[in-house]
């Protein structure tokens, strides 16, 4: 592997057709010689996240819901904070005070993270599949900012599509179905 892209998001092309990950915005976690993974940021659903995590209900970005992080694992909490620096989300920094937060036990007041999202399971590749699925053009790669994790989940896809200029942005109007156009 040449290059790992932890920390970066995974636009999905719109002809990704996987209902699993059809014009999801994908932050990666890890990417490395044994796989990858990472949570899907724009599939929130409709169930309460302090239903399950009252303890963290007060630091529950809006909106304060469970999200589909992927389609592995989905009993599993993942939780994303922004912590108020880099040094301050520690190892698990991924970008701009972006990380992990455990969210098996209350949160330490020691140690508070800004805001958190909750995520139902995470989207995961096994050695070379992503690389695979990179050479087919499946994705796009690309640099997130803090409100692509904890901004408005509607419309992430084409928001973060047409920041990026040039051919990238003019995915972010592909339609649903060319075959309409």
């Amino acid at each position: 592997m040449a290059a790992s892209f932890t920390g970066k998001l995974l636009v999905a092309n719109p002809q990704l057709v996987d209902p699993n990950f059809y014009r999801t915005v994908v932050l990666l976690f890890e990417h490395g010689d044994d796989g990858a993974f990472g949570t899907v940021l724009n599939r929130p659903t409709e169930e309460g996240a302090a239903d399950h995590l009252p303890d963290w209900a007060h630091l529950l970005a809006d909106p304060p819901t469970v999200f589909i992080g992927g389609p592995v694992r989905n009993e599993v909490a993942v939780g994303v904070a922004e912590w108020p620096s880099m040094e301050a989300a520690g190892e698990s920094n991924l970008f701009s005070g972006i990380g992990f937060v455990d969210l098996t036990d209350p949160p330490d007041p020691a140690q508070t993270p800004e805001r958190i999202r909750v995520f139902s399971g995470y989207s995961g590749w096994d050695a070379g599949q992503l690389e695979v699925e990179l050479a087919v053009d499946s994705w796009f790669i690309v640099d997130p900012i803090v409100d692509d994790v904890f901004g408005r989940p509607q419309g992430l896809w084409s928001r973060v599509l047409a920041r990026q200029g040039g051919h990238l942005a003019l995915y972010a109007m592909y339609p649903d179905d060319p075959s309409l156009n």
